[in-house]
């Protein structure tokens, strides 16, 4: 059925039906200015791209799409997943769904690579209870949780697309971030030993709006000296550019749990923004709670992660954000694709 559905809208798409961002679009160099165009244009024509519907396949080949335009080997990849859901009555149902991630890569001049990460999907409602809260669901623009991470991830790429590499990239926008990250175990299950052996550093970009800081978090597992080179480097290129940021060693308490390249013995560099000072101190709370944010964050709120509510209640910061990130990730990532010594 959904094979069908997917020949039916790329048939639409190629129509006219949906406008699909062109690279030449952007033809401002400031930094940032490409990620905030991605981010509007996936909040805005793919709300509700949950794990295994039809908007998030749109947002898949839209993503390989613009991978592909850019130069880089891209393909889509399907894998099965399921999440329960909760009646009011307390029944149990598992629900099973076919979820699409994207891959694109450019090799460097040695087989080692450096894995960019974020999640693609947006919330399910796991409960009745959720649905009636406006939890998830088909109107969810996800700005902040995720087209941030994505919007990002594609100036990255760009920015990378010519620049010549002694490392690898690899860019992979994983579904099913929201189910129990069952993305990330679906990539990693797939990969080889060696696969595994020539990463060099996983970088996963999520939620990078709303919270009062960009945090860099090294993983549990993370040698000291990767933790230099990647978080510490990264605090210290925001210090140098006036850009409000910190560094926080994770923890298996910190939200959203331990992440599974970190438990794989993979180096990692974890960009979210967030206040580890507030709430339970585990970098759930983005920012301070009030009237506009109740709850201190937006996450899976349909009525507040999107680009009419933050636009009118946190003016100028999605410029700023997507802006900030990719300062201090391009210059990062610049280095540790090209190390001097």
């Amino acid at each position: 059925m959904f094979a069908t559905f997917r020949r039916c809208v790329l048939a639409a798409l190629l129509a006219g039906g949906l406008p699909f961002l062109a690279q030449a679009a952007s033809t401002s160099t400031a930094p940032g200015h490409f990620a905030e165009q991605q981010l509007r244009h996936i909040a805005t024509y793919f709300p509700g791209r949950l794990s295994g519907s039809p908007a998030e396949l749109l947002t898949a080949d839209y993503l390989q799409q613009q991978f592909s335009q850019l130069g880089y080997q891209s393909n889509t990849r399907q894998f099965k997943t399921s999440y329960n859901w909760l009646e009011k009555k307390g029944e149990s149902r598992t629900h099973k769904v076919t979820a699409t991630s994207v891959i694109a890569a450019r090799a460097g001049e040695v087989p080692q690579e450096i894995l960019i990460v974020t999640h693609l999907d947006t919330w399910t409602p796991l409960s009745r209870h959720e649905a009636d809260n406006n939890l998830g669901g088909l109107r969810l623009q996800g700005v902040d949780d995720n087209a941030s991470g994505l919007g990002v991830m594609l100036e990255l790429a760009q920015a990378l697309s010519k620049t010549p590499l002694h490392y690898g990239v690899r860019f992979v926008a994983l579904s099913a971030g929201e189910a129990g990250l069952h993305g990330m175990d679906d990539y990693l299950a797939r990969m080889s030993v060696q696969e595994k052996k020539n990463t060099l550093l996983v970088i996963d970009l999520n939620s990078l709006i709303v919270g009062d800081h960009l945090y860099f978090n090294s993983g549990i597992n993370t040698p000291s000296a990767v933790r230099k080179q990647t978080s510490a480097r990264a605090v210290q290129l925001a210090h140098r550019y006036g850009i409000s940021a910190a560094s926080h060693a994770m923890t298996a308490r910190d939200y959203p749990g331990v992440n599974p390249f970190d438990k794989a013995g993979m180096p990692l560099l974890d960009v979210t923004a967030a206040n580890w000072a507030l709430g339970n101190k585990d970098g759930q709370q983005q920012r301070a709670r009030s009237s506009h944010f109740p709850a201190g964050n937006v996450r899976h709120q349909t009525e507040r992660d999107n680009l009419n509510y933050l636009d009118h209640w946190l003016p100028g910061r999605i410029t700023q954000r997507t802006r900030d990130s990719v300062k201090i990730l391009l210059p990062l990532l610049t280095e540790l694709a090209n190390p001097t010594t």
